[in-house]
């Protein structure tokens, strides 16, 4: 536990000859940006004497983003300043402490991230598929309630290996520390049970991380069930329009608008959930697979996974920021055009066709 694990050169507190800080620089930077350009983005939209109060996911939304942000600028600039002096991390300071809180900030700001993207898709699906118990329940001060819950628990599972159990390491090329998810071949007998133990904590993050990717997954199938519900209902309350105008005009536009929302949320979900998947994936294919393997030109791949890894928290305000309103309104035209069957009849169009037309965008000829 004293954050001196398996490095470059074993012993040598000077880094590799080919280390460049490159790489490094340019994913703080972007993540420094990108952050800073979605929390902007956040607070900017909620100014204006009309704007609604913010809703749980906008509240969950800004919580991500402050969460990435405070992650990004927690850990790299020790990475840069490992480069400058030309120092590991367990170099920097006697005792290897840096290693150790570069360890636990790295697991605990991706634990954290995940655990708010699963709750921003459990509240999601609770608004579509449990709505009065959403409405009775749950509200923005949740998320009061909820994210201290997140970062309780992420700082304890994290604090395991501090407490024994898991071990912080350092990798190559001493820029980086995070959970052993390997068996170290340079111990001796005695040190292989200690060392299995280790590894262990390792599997037990990558099951936890498995398990977030499975539920985050089940509550987006279900959102786009409960969507598809709301779809044939949205038909059948056009066709009964036509009979009762005016009177269910604007209940026909407030159900659509609510359908539009509902479609943008579930855009934004989707695609930060493909994300979270594809960086998340690589650490727990790597970490089932260290279980067994013990060679030592295996390192490069574990480099590699927390790389990935680290990634997500980068790309995550990116594609908020990319995804403006406008940018979602133009998917959601696409995505209506594909899905959305001709109505028998045209003839008598809703009375809240032009503003529905506006919400879900032109998808007829």
């Amino acid at each position: 536990m004293n954050g001196t694990g398996r490095e470059c050169g074993r012993g040598g507190s000077a880094l590799p000859a080919k280390a460049h800080p490159l790489i490094s620089a340019l994913m703080f930077s972007a993540g420094l940006l990108g952050n800073l350009l979605a929390l902007g983005l956040l607070l900017h939209g909620r100014r204006g004497p009309r704007q609604r109060p913010p809703s749980l996911f906008h509240v969950l939304v800004l919580a991500l983003v402050v969460t990435d942000l405070l992650g990004t600028c927690s850990v790299s600039p020790f990475v840069l300043a490992s480069y400058h002096r030309n120092h590991t991390l367990t170099a920097l300071v006697q005792g290897g402490h840096i290693c150790l809180y570069f360890g636990f900030a790295m697991s605990f700001f991706g634990l954290a991230t995940m655990l708010i993207l699963f709750t921003m898709a459990l509240e999601r699906c609770l608004a579509l598929g449990q709505p009065y118990f959403y409405e009775r329940f749950l509200s923005p001060r949740t998320g009061l309630v909820a994210l201290p819950a997140i970062y309780t628990f992420s700082a304890a599972f994290c604090s395991l290996p501090l407490l024994g159990f898991g071990r912080y390491v350092q990798y190559c090329p001493g820029t980086w520390c995070f959970i052993q998810m390997h068996l170290d071949s340079h111990q001796n007998r005695g040190g292989r049970g200690a060392a299995g133990l280790n590894v262990t904590f390792s599997l037990l993050y990558a099951t936890l991380l498995l398990f977030l990717i499975l539920a985050v997954l089940l509550c987006n199938l279900s959102v786009i069930v409960n969507l598809a519900r709301m779809h044939r209902r949205a038909q059948r309350t056009r066709r009964v329009a036509t009979l009762e105008q005016p009177r269910a005009a604007s209940g026909c536009g407030r159900r659509m608008f609510s359908m539009a929302e509902e479609i943008d949320h579930l855009l934004l979900l989707s695609i930060m959930t493909i994300t979270f998947v594809i960086c998340s994936l690589p650490f727990t294919i790597r970490a089932y697979m260290n279980k067994f393997i013990t060679e030592e030109g295996e390192h490069e791949w574990d480099l590699l996974a927390l790389r990935f890894l680290s990634i997500n928290s980068i790309i995550d305000p990116w594609v908020f920021a990319i995804l403006r309103p406008p940018v979602l309104r133009f998917l959601r035209s696409v995505l209506c055009c594909q899905v959305t069957p001709a109505l028998p009849d045209r003839r008598t169009p809703c009375p809240a066709k032009t503003k529905l037309a506006a919400q879900l965008g032109p998808c007829e000829p």
